[in-house]
């Protein structure tokens, strides 16, 4: 499984989200929250993003409310599809070895929460069974194309659009190559792009857990 770079249009969907809120500076927020992302791996935003408030469908079938069911976790949330070719693989699989690398007093802090962008392949099933690969802590979240995009649409991550091909069937979706980084504030300070490595994603998941 090769790394490519992101395609244009997950690249259309990454660009604003980049330009609108990460911060490059070495600047710190102060006051309005208690989290320091000072030493974090993943850049920060310029403003911290509220954790959406969101409902949507485990692999189990249980109804699962983001915001109610990470609170007091440090949480990443990946909107992404079982079928993608290269982005979504190594971002969990790069997170998974990260988390093997942890002890529990870091992984039991920690949430994983992946979200499709392909309702129409990624049955509960094919979910889990694909998630399971990675980690069975990850959790997998399904519902349909209108309720994902009223979730992305919190973010201001935009809206996942199908490439065809010659095959209907065989199709690739440009969504957000972005992992967010909840902390127990209920905001995210952090970003993770493609790309990040698994020594920095186990540096990052040890001082969320600590100060996040």
């Amino acid at each position: 499984m090769g790394q490519r770079l992101p395609g244009p249009r997950a690249l259309a969907l990454l660009l604003p989200v980049l330009l609108g809120v990460l911060g490059v500076s070495g600047c710190r927020r102060t006051g309005l929250h208690r989290f320091d992302p000072a030493g974090l791996a993943g850049p920060r935003l310029s403003q911290p993003i509220p954790k959406p408030d969101f409902t949507l469908t485990t692999t189990a079938g249980q109804a699962f409310n983001f915001r109610q069911e990470t609170k007091g976790f440090v949480t990443l949330l990946f909107f992404g599809y079982t079928h993608c070719p290269d982005i979504c693989p190594v971002h969990l699989a790069n997170i998974a070895a990260a988390m093997s690398r942890l002890g529990p007093e870091v992984n039991n802090q920690l949430k994983v929460v992946f979200v499709t962008t392909d309702p129409a392949r990624d049955t509960p099933d094919v979910m889990r069974r694909w998630l399971d690969k990675f980690d069975p802590r990850f959790i997998g979240l399904v519902g349909s194309d209108s309720a994902i995009n009223a979730a992305l649409a919190q973010l201001r991550m935009g809206t996942p659009e199908k490439e065809t091909g010659t095959d209907p069937v065989n199709y690739t979706i440009g969504h957000p190559a972005l992992v967010l980084a909840f902390t127990r504030d209920d905001s995210a300070h952090v970003v993770y792009p493609f790309g990040i490595r698994q020594a920095d994603w186990a540096h990052d998941l040890r001082l969320l857990a600590q100060g996040g």
